[in-house]
């Protein structure tokens, strides 16, 4: 667990990854040296990981769906051939209807399919459930505020993919480091860094080991709605503990993701997604294993 200045350094990194020392140490309270020592700690200690997050639109990203596998026998074989899938974000054992449930991010209907064919044919699989994703409404680690629609996706050009790419692997990347990788000056490089986050085609953020934050069971609840889905959506994105929340069609209208301490207070947060208004009945399911859990996206260069 995080002692108290850890985790308010922790959401700090979350809502900027690329915040400096001297910033942490002003709204801490304490030195620049001991900010930067306690970055480093958690970041050599595995507990952070400052990564570039790039909205699915802007990679290319346009067709998602939540993937339910019947599963004969033990679901850690099929959960290891999905996650072995560069198109699957996420991949968990789970207690409940289906014995793994997969997220599955490609370009385009017809990518998709040919990942519910594999899927279809991994050994173990008796068949698939398929929600496809019509928006994402508040995506895993996403800076984007419920009820606010993103505009188009940037224009990008070869430099700026290679940059998403870089900050994709390490947020804190810096200027220098950036411009010698992708040959450009370091002011042009620092230009191109800025106008990147400005636009929102990548958000820098801390990605913190669930141990560390004292995050212990995780859920996924699927619904259906009685009139606008849309709203039953915000309202369940605006719930503590909910971290992801999807609206589609399929045999859900919508579907959420939580996450808390303990079982109890997991519990809370199920009953609080039921209890919204406009629900008319849920399904949910108990991750035991998250196999995988990836958003990093290949940015190729044109």
């Amino acid at each position: 667990m995080l002692d108290t200045t850890d985790a308010a350094l922790v959401r700090e990194l979350q809502r900027d990854g690329r915040v400096s020392y001297q910033r942490l140490s002003e709204l801490l309270g304490i030195s620049r040296e001991a900010a930067r020592a306690r970055v480093q700690r958690l970041l050599q200690h595995g507990e952070v990981r400052i990564v570039g997050i790039v909205p699915p639109a802007v990679a290319g990203i346009e067709a998602v769906a939540h993937v339910s596998l019947d599963v004969s026998g033990p679901s850690g074989p099929v959960a290891a051939v999905a996650a072995g899938r560069r198109a699957t974000s996420f991949v968990s054992c789970t207690a409940g209807p289906h014995g793994v449930i997969a997220e599955v991010r490609v370009a385009d209907a017809a990518a998709l399919e040919r990942e519910f064919a594999a899927l279809r044919a991994a050994p173990g699989v008796r068949g698939l459930e398929v929600f496809r994703c019509a928006e994402l409404v508040r995506d895993a680690y996403s800076p984007e505020v419920a009820g606010v629609r993103p505009g188009p996706p940037p224009v990008l050009d070869e430099a700026d993919r290679r940059l998403l790419g870089l900050l994709q692997l390490d947020g804190r990347a810096s200027f220098a480091a950036l411009a010698e990788r992708i040959g450009l000056s370091q002011p042009a490089t620092r230009a191109r860094v800025l106008r990147l986050l400005e636009v929102g085609a990548v958000h820098v953020t801390g990605l913190v080991e669930s141990r560390a934050l004292g995050v212990r069971e995780a859920a996924g609840v699927g619904l259906g709605v009685l009139g606008p889905v849309r709203a039953v959506a915000e309202a369940a994105a605006a719930l503590p503990g909910v971290n992801y929340v999807a609206t589609g069609y399929g045999r859900f209208d919508v579907v959420c993701g939580l996450d808390a301490p303990d079982r109890s207070a997991l519990l809370t947060g199920l009953e609080a997604v039921r209890g919204l208004p406009g629900v008319g009945r849920s399904e949910s399911w108990f991750h035991l294993g998250i196999v995988k859990e990836s958003y990093t996206y290949d940015l190729p260069i044109r």
